[in-house]
Order: structure tokens, then sequence, then C-alpha cells
């Protein structure tokens, strides 16, 4: 690798400086992540995921990682799963290749084998030793079955050549099967792949030789290298230097970080992870190694990213899931146009945990991530006037994409601030990413030339002369009907997330759905949140970035809470079992860890000056609380569409966001229907 000097006519000259490679050179430092998609996964799919890559290229990324492809049927993730084995899965891929190359980067395939993570009766492992998140029992590898692996990940490179990928990266990291080689967690061997630390990490070092070899001296090859395994018996930090020194050695171009298994129970990448908390690990290998290191995890806005190369702790920056909340982040960063960046809020909803329902993924900010041959915002030969009711997430959406296609768009609210519903999620602890998309959408507002009246109700006589009026009102929180409910110690969550409301001494909350774990966190927070500061958010979850403990872990140190709280709900079982696939267990160990109990099947008798009376199996008890805090649910507020009936509006009215679907309170759904909308009038 040649230095390069900084760029000169950026505000980020690090982050666009090109980075030569020797054979060939990348023409900035920002690599495009590896997500799965679920386009990968079936052939007559591969002209949507062209599209997605294109975008992305044409955003100004330097190198795009695709999502994982198996080298081989045992390595599948899931059944008929993305791999590419036989000569035949060659041709779709130049589609993907062909696409990205037209806009100037470069591409490579991420070879992925799932070994004990594949989601099916095939899998294949170092050892016969179950994952802890899979049903399925992997076979052990014979020592022939090893070579055949090796064999499997060095064709399907040389495949991936003929398809016209610039390069592979070979996925050593995430608790996949070459990171189950290299961790005695996973690997109970005691034949030539295992045992030692040297021979753990065998099988690694001989699919990078055997990849190069395959491939030649001018095909990039990208490491994965688990950095912090953040598992018990994960690997330690020597071994980890000297699998970095003995891959480089074997032919690797780049090493990109790998952060986390996805047993671990730290969270790596949900919203409530500091901005580049892990960057601090990949710089401690810098010394050791010569090759260019990527960093990864929480890098969402340039001035992070910028930071993390400016100060030497990497020679890349991995961004994922920003790419996926706006495709054109390093072309507005590099032209200074930070402000207008979608920013990614981490909130896995829409990405992560479609892929793991298998859905294929999208964003909650950008409902056209993996849909843009179907979701297009076409420019209209037939311009309308269209009232909008409502600036919370489905209302912004809607306005914004409705002007941007030519429609003449006027946005009213009551409110005297856009964002409804968001203006209390930012409040809470660890989402403090949400104030990035009020900012993105004030600012497409002034963009799109909506016509912008806050703090204004409307009737039907203000809507009179509009072509089309979309109602997006929004919710009323939902109230509660136990004796007592009236006592002046019971509380809307809207009231104590505003400040209206001081929750006084000890809190019971009404309702465990994602509202209330929302107020528990903020409850239990007071002052800066840990995700703020990445020093304290790894004390909280006991990540060690020193290299004293095997894995990255340490002794979790959590902090104190500000005040005891219940949380409770009426339906029986395990409250929160409804939150989120991905993040659902980062919030019900953020509660346990603060001591909040969590009660299910509760029966309310009332509120008294004593507290708050409930029923658990037949048994009473007092909660001797102080403030009641009713998390009960909302009620989708639609009155304005009755006086609309009733004053005999002949044209379209629409209802969308909470004012149509109230009963969990659902960005994603709101965003994406606002401007699904938006994009058909």
């Amino acid at each position: 690798m040649t230095a390069a000097a900084p760029a000169t006519d950026t505000p980020y000259p690090h982050l666009f400086a090109p980075l030569d490679l020797g054979f060939t050179t990348l023409r900035n430092r920002v690599l495009m992540g590896s997500m799965h998609t679920g386009l990968e996964d079936r052939a007559r799919d591969f002209p949507k995921l062209a599209a997605y890559f294109a975008e992305r290229a044409a955003g100004g990324a330097g190198l795009i990682v695709t999502g994982g492809f198996s080298p081989n049927l045992v390595g599948w993730l899931k059944p008929f799963g993305g791999k590419l084995s036989w000569p035949w899965e060659v041709a779709p891929h130049r589609q993907v290749t062909r696409a990205v190359h037209e806009h100037g980067a470069k591409i490579c395939l991420q070879l992925l084998h799932a070994g004990r993570y594949g989601y099916h009766p095939l899998s294949v492992a170092p050892s016969k030793l179950k994952a802890p998140i899979n049903p399925f029992t992997p076979r052990a590898l014979s020592a022939r079955g090893v070579e055949r692996q090796i064999a499997a990940f060095a064709a399907a490179a040389a495949r991936a050549r003929d398809a016209g990928y610039d390069g592979v990266e070979v996925m050593g990291s995430e608790g996949y099967l070459i990171n189950q080689f290299t961790a005695p967690r996973s690997n109970r061997r005691d034949d030539a792949w295992g045992g030692s630390a040297e021979k753990r990490m065998r099988f690694a070092v001989e699919i990078v030789r055997r990849v190069r070899e395959a491939c030649g001296p001018d095909f990039i090859l990208v490491y994965r290298l688990s950095l912090l395994d953040l598992v018990e018996d994960g690997n330690a930090w020597d071994e980890i230097v000297s699998q970095a020194r003995a891959v480089e050695a074997a032919g690797a171009t780049l090493i990109n970080s790998g952060i986390g298994w996805h047993e671990a129970r730290v969270p790596t990448i949900a919203t409530s992870v500091p901005r580049g908390a892990f960057a601090g690990i990949t710089a401690r290998l810098k010394p050791h190694v010569s090759l260019p290191l990527v960093a990864v995890n929480r890098i969402n806005m340039p001035d992070v990213a910028e930071a993390i190369l400016a100060g030497g702790q990497a020679d890349m920056v991995s961004l994922a899931r920003p790419l996926l909340a706006d495709p054109e982040w390093a072309n507005k960063a590099r032209t200074g146009r930070t402000h207008t960046i979608n920013t990614c809020i981490a909130c896995n909803q829409a990405c992560l945990d479609h892929v793991f329902e298998n859905k294929v993924a999208s964003c909650l900010v950008n409902p056209r991530a993996a849909a843009e041959t179907e979701l297009e915002y076409l420019s209209t030969t037939a311009p309308k006037r269209i009232a909008v009711v409502g600036a919370g997430p489905a209302g912004l959406a809607c306005a914004t994409v409705a002007a941007q296609c030519g429609h003449r768009v006027t946005l009213f609210d009551a409110a005297a601030e856009v964002g409804g519903q968001f203006n209390l999620a930012k409040r809470i602890p660890g989402k403090e990413e949400f104030h990035e998309t009020l900012r993105y959408f004030r600012h497409r507002l002034e963009e799109t030339g909506v016509d912008l009246r806050l703090g204004t109700r409307v009737g039907a006589e203000q809507l009179a002369g509009y072509d089309e009026i979309v109602l997006a009102t929004g919710i009323v929180p939902r109230r509660v009907d136990f004796p007592g409910a009236d006592h002046p110690m019971v509380a809307s969550y809207v009231d104590v997330l505003t400040g209206r409301v001081a929750a006084a001494g000890r809190v019971a909350i009404v309702g465990a759905g994602g509202i209330g774990f929302d107020v528990a966190e903020f409850l239990v927070q007071e002052g800066p949140s840990p995700s703020l500061d990445p020093v304290r958010w790894r004390a909280e979850w006991g990540v060690d970035l020193e290299g004293d403990g095997r894995g990255g872990l340490a002794v979790p140190r959590p902090e104190p809470a500000a005040r005891e709280v219940w949380l409770l709900q009426r339906s029986p079982g395990r409250p929160g079992a409804r939150l989120g696939k991905t993040t659902g267990w980062i919030h019900r160990a953020t509660l346990k860890a603060k001591g909040v109990k969590m009660l299910g099947g509760v029966e309310y008798l009332g509120v008294d000056d004593d507290g708050l009376r409930i029923r658990i199996d037949g048994a009473e008890q007092r909660l001797p609380v102080a403030t009641v805090v009713v998390c009960a649910g909302q009620e989708p507020q639609r009155e304005l569409q009755a006086v609309l009936q009733a004053a005999g509006v002949d044209v379209p009215v629409h209802v969308i966001g909470g004012a149509d679907v109230a009963a969990e309170l659902d960005a994603k759904r709101a965003i994406a229907q606002g401007s699904r909308l938006a994009a058909g009038l």
C-alpha cells in the first residue's frame, strides 16, 4: 500500500483520499460493508440486487461487499440460500458487477460459510457443538471434510473472479465457520486443525492462501478477522494478532474488523451502542500488520469516519446500514452536504429483523432500500394540490416524497415542531439518533418546497380546494379504567417523557410493549446516557479493548438505576417477548441490569395514596409506588376524518400512520406507507 495525501476538495480529506492497494486503487476510504438483503438467494432477484448496488456505487462508495454467499451447500445460512459453487451460478452475478463498475466503484463478493449457524440439518462445524441460537446440531468435519471446505472456498473465489468481481471477502468473524475453527469455544479438535492456537487458525490461513493461489495477485482479498469475539472461550488478543500476521503472509489485501459473535450477549450495532465504540480495537492491531485495516460498527456520519481515519485508527471505514439509509452518503459527505444525509439510526427494524424473519431487507428511514425497482419517486406530469395533516413520520414521508414528485404540498400540524412521536423517542436513552431523522426531514421539507404550517389546527374549511387530503394525524394514548385511574399519581407516558409530569419516587409502568420499555429506560437513567460515552458504555456491558480478557470480555459494571421501577403487563409470560427480534434482548438485559422488576400476568386492582394494588396468580400485593405511568397502548386519532365526511368533502381522503393502525407505534410502517402513497398519487 502506498500512502496517499489527504484529498483537498472536501471537508473530509482523509475519508476521500484514494487508497492504493498496489495493483488497483480505491477511489476513497468508504467500504460498503456486507449485509444480507434476501435478494441474494434467488437468481430471479439479481436484477433488483444489481439496481440496489448500482445506486450505492453511483452514490460514491469506494468498495462494496455483497451479502454472504456460501462456497457450498453445507455452508448455507438457510436452505436454498445464496451460494456460488456451480458454474451456472456465475452468470447472474455479472448483472451485479457490471452495474457497479458502470459507476466507478469496485465490488467484492463475500464468501460466508455458516458452519454451526446454518439453519438446516446439513450443517457442519469443527466440533459437534450446537450453537445456543440454533436448533440444529452440526456434524463434526473429518480431516478430509476440512480439506473439502477449503477447496470450496478457493473454487468459489475463482468463480467470483469469472463473474467480474474485483475480489472476495473471506468471512472469518461473527461466529461463522472460520471463526468457529479459531476459537476454543467451538473447536474441541485434537488433530492438525485444533488444540493449539496455531492449529486452530490453520483453517483460516489455508483458505486465504488457496484463494490467493486460485485468483492470482491482482485480486482484492479482504479477510474479515474477529477482533472481539465477545463470548466466553473466544480468542485471546495474542492469538488474534498471530492470526492477522498469518493471513497477511498468506496473501490478504485488507483486513476488515469483525466485532462479536451472533450468540454474544453484548450489543454491537444497535442504536444504544455509541458511535465508533469499537474503532479502538482496530487501532490496537495497526502496529502489528502492514495491511490496510478497516474499522467497523456504528460509524454512521462523516465526522465520525474522518476522526477515525485522521487519528490513524484505521485505513478505511465500513458502512453497511448507513448506505441502506442513504445511498448518496459518500457523495453528500464529499461535497459538504452532511446536513442532507438520511442518517442510519441503527434501529435494525427493517434490515436485520427482516432478514431473520426471511423477509427482504429494507430500511426504516428509507423504504426504497432493496426496493429500488419497485418504489420509484418519478416526476408527475399532472401536479396536484395535496394537503397532509400531521407532521409525524408518516406525514413527513408522504409530504416530502409527494413534493419531490412534483406535487404542490401543504403540511399542517397543530404542534410547534415537526416529528410527532419521534419527539418522544429522541428523549429515550440510547435513541438519541432520532434527532438525526428529524434534522433530515426538516431539510427535506425545505429542499422539496413543502408549505409547512405549524401550530395550525385544521377543519374542513381549511382543507377546501385541495385535490387530495392525507390524514397522518397520529394517535392518542389509550386510557385505563381500573379504580383510581384518575388519581394524581397516575400519568400518561406522554406527560412523563415531555417533562410535564416529573416521576416521583418509585414508579410502576402499566404496559410492557415498546413504549413501556422505553419509559422504563428513561426513568432508570438520569443525566447523559452511556450511549453517548463509549468508555461508560463498554464498562456497563463488560467490553475489554485492552486485550486482558479472552474474547474481549470484562466484568460488566452497570451504573446504578436512578429510581426503583416495576414494569407490568396484563398478558402472561415474559415482558418484552414481542420486541424486535434482534434488539429485544438488549432492552430486557438493560432493564435487568438496572434492577427493574418485570412482571407478566398482572391484574390491576386500583391506585390509592399507598400505591398500586395488583393481583398475580391469585395473590394480591401492593406496590409502594408514588407514580404510575400508563403505557397501555394507543388509539387512532381520526376525528378529522369524521369532520370531512360530515362536511361532504368529495376529494380522496387517505389515512396513514398511527391514524390508520395504532396497535403499537410503528415508524417503519408509517414511513413506508407515507412514501408509497405519495409515489402513487
